[in-house]
C-alpha cells in the first residue's frame, strides 16, 4: 500500500514544478514584452524569484527556456541577459523571413482550423476598431496570427527557422515599433483575409507584402539622416 499511496504525491509536486516553471515563464516574457525587462537588462535570477515567490529552480528552468528562444543569453557569471537585437540583424532576420514566411503561408492553408482563423480575426477587428488602442493586445493578436502560420504549416524546420526569426523580429520591434500598431493590423487582416478564402497566391502576396512593409518603415524611419 505504502508505494501506491506514495505514487500521487510524487505526481502532485512534479505537477507543481511544471506550474511554477510556467509561472516564472509567463512573467519573465511579460516583463519583456511591456519592456520592464530591455534589452541589455541582466536578469538576477535570485531576485527575481524572490519576487515571485519562488524557488531558483523554476526560475532557471524558465530562463533556460527562454534562452532556447531567443530571448535572454547568458552573461557573465550565472546570471541572464535580455538580448539586444541592433538595425542590422533585424533587417536581415526580416529578409530571411521574407523568403520563407510567405510559403509558410501558403501551406498551412486547409491545415488551420475555421475556429482558430475567425477566433484571429475578430482580436484584429477588435483593434481596429478600438477607441484606444492596447498595445498588449496587440503583441498577443500578432502572436497568434504569425504563430498559426508557423504551426500549420507543415514543415518542422520551416516551423523553427521562423520561431528563431520572429524571436528576434519581436526583441526589435518592442522597443522601436510603436508606430506600427495600426498598420500591422490593418496588413494582418489581409493575409487572415488570404487565410479564411483558402487564397494561396492571395496569401504568399499578404505576408510577403507585411514582411516588406516593416523593412521599408524600418529603413525609411530608423536609419539614421
Amino acid at each position: 500500500m505504502e508505494p501506491s499511496s506514495a505514487a500521487p504525491g510524487r505526481v502532485a509536486i512534479s505537477e507543481r514544478g511544471l506550474n511554477l516553471v510556467g509561472l516564472a515563464y509567463r512573467s519573465v516574457s511579460d516583463m519583456i514584452r511591456d519592456r520592464r525587462l530591455r534589452g541589455g537588462d541582466v536578469i538576477v535570477e535570485a531576485k527575481l524569484a524572490e519576487t515571485l515567490g519562488i524557488s531558483r529552480t523554476p526560475m532557471r528552468e524558465a530562463l533556460q527556456r527562454l534562452e532556447g528562444e531567443g530571448l535572454v543569453h547568458k552573461g557573465d557569471g550565472r546570471n541572464y541577459v535580455v538580448r539586444r537585437v541592433e538595425l542590422g540583424e533585424y533587417l536581415q532576420s526580416l529578409k530571411l523571413r521574407l523568403l520563407i514566411e510567405p510559403e509558410a503561408a501558403a501551406q498551412a492553408i486547409g491545415s488551420i482550423p475555421n475556429r482558430q482563423i475567425l477566433a484571429v480575426r475578430h482580436e484584429i477587428n477588435e483593434l481596429l476598431t478600438a477607441t484606444t488602442y492596447h498595445t498588449d493586445r496587440h503583441w498577443l493578436s500578432d502572436d497568434n496570427l504569425h504563430g498559426m502560420i508557423i504551426e500549420h504549416c507543415g514543415n518542422e524546420v520551416m516551423a523553427r527557422v521562423l520561431r528563431e526569426l520572429r524571436a528576434t523580429t519581436r526583441l526589435f520591434e518592442i522597443d522601436q515599433l510603436k508606430d506600427r500598431l495600426i498598420p500591422d493590423s490593418t496588413e494582418h487582416l489581409r493575409i487572415i483575409e488570404a487565410l479564411q478564402a483558402s487564397a494561396v497566391a492571395a496569401a504568399r502576396e499578404a505576408v510577403a507584402a507585411h514582411v516588406r512593409s516593416l523593412i521599408d518603415f524600418a529603413l525609411r524611419s530608423l536609419l539614421p539622416k
